[in-house]
């Protein structure tokens, strides 16, 4: 039996994702609180208040939970490419995430620095 090549488990990979990125929003909508800011505009609020600053790691957890997620998400954003951990030891947003705020239509975009 041929393993399948690398970039085809990449595309499975990828696939993955959207799927368990759609059962995630499908959870939210049946369970959602209508008082309950939505997780999209909280994901707006939250990239937008960080901007391009550099974050220590309790800083961008207090971040997190401000917007009302666990801080444990920071590693799913990291691993997804949302943010980085430079060589300072400070955690930054990627050009990925400003490019889904500008996306938004969001009007005070902050601009990532290098």
């Amino acid at each position: 039996m041929e393993l399948p090549s690398s970039s085809r488990m990449d595309q499975v990979a990828a696939a993955l994702r959207q799927i368990s990125e759609g059962f995630a929003a499908l959870a939210d909508a049946i369970s959602a609180d209508p008082a309950e800011v939505p997780a999209e505009s909280r994901y707006r609020s939250l990239i937008s208040e960080w901007g391009a600053r550099g974050l220590t790691r309790s800083e961008a957890s207090a971040l997190f939970r401000k917007h009302g997620f666990s801080p444990q998400v920071a590693g799913g954003w990291a691993r997804g490419d949302w943010l980085e951990i430079r060589d300072d030891g400070l955690r930054y947003l990627t050009d990925r995430s400003f490019h889904w705020l500008a996306e938004q239509g969001a009007s005070d975009d902050p601009q990532p620095h290098d």
